[in-house]
């Protein structure tokens, strides 16, 4: 078993593991727990009472986050024509050429989130492959594939982020930066817990809201109460 540092020890210290902690103290608490020297990403992991294996119990969805993500989102948009330059007016940071295509085959991933035009799903799904398993495949469902350009990558920047429950019935998401402060991402994390609860499935039955847990990229897990969330 790896030892603790004296400063994951302290940081554990604040914490009181049998405790369900309201979203602000739990923020609180994740905001002075922090014990590295670089900017740590916030996650908030959400176990559901749902069975995913049944369609009518998947929980997917997106949500723009009030106070953003705390990072620089590199967009790259799938488009033609006037579309091209309708991306690129909007703020897209690379427009799918050949060549930037070709680079994608060849395992280029300077971008973090992709958009297409319906038109050009053919083009994009040749990628499929290589842009799936990471995650950056646009999808209709996320609003990604779409010809609102202008609306899809302003959403992208400002701090949309895309979820779907994994089998086990657990949601991750990323929920912004320690620098942030413990009001911040409490706004990001009620957000994201709303967008939770407005996504229930009739076929849910039971408790919706299992457990909920917060932690910094290298701080502890910090238990949120769910009755507390409406």
């Amino acid at each position: 078993m790896p030892k603790r540092s004296k400063k994951q020890t302290d940081a554990l210290k604040k914490i009181d593991r049998t405790l369900q902690y309201d979203p602000l103290e739990a923020m609180t608490l994740a905001v002075s727990s922090s014990h590295v020297k670089f900017d740590e990403t916030v996650d908030v992991a959400v176990r559901l009472g749902v069975d995913p294996r049944h369609a009518d119990q998947m929980v997917r969805g997106t949500v723009v986050l009030p106070n953003g993500l705390g990072k620089e989102v590199k967009v790259l948009v799938f488009a033609k024509g006037e579309k091209e330059q309708e991306a690129l007016d909007a703020g897209a940071d690379f427009i799918a050429t050949e060549e930037i295509v070709e680079k994608i085959k060849e395992g280029w991933f300077g971008f973090d989130k992709a958009i297409a035009t319906p038109d050009m799903m053919g083009t994009v799904g040749k990628l499929g492959r290589v842009l799936g398993p990471r995650g950056l495949m646009p999808n209709a469902k996320t609003g990604t594939v779409t010809f609102e350009l202008e609306k899809a990558i302003q959403e992208l920047k400002a701090g949309k982020i895309d979820f779907r429950v994994e089998k086990a019935g657990v949601v991750h998401a990323p929920i912004g930066k320690i620098s942030f402060g413990p009001e911040k991402l409490t706004e990001n994390v009620k957000a994201f817990l709303d967008k939770i609860v407005a996504l229930k499935p009739a076929a849910s039955k039971g408790i919706y809201l299992k457990t909920i847990s917060v932690s910094s990229t290298m701080g502890p897990g910090i238990k949120v109460d769910p009755m507390l969330i409406k």
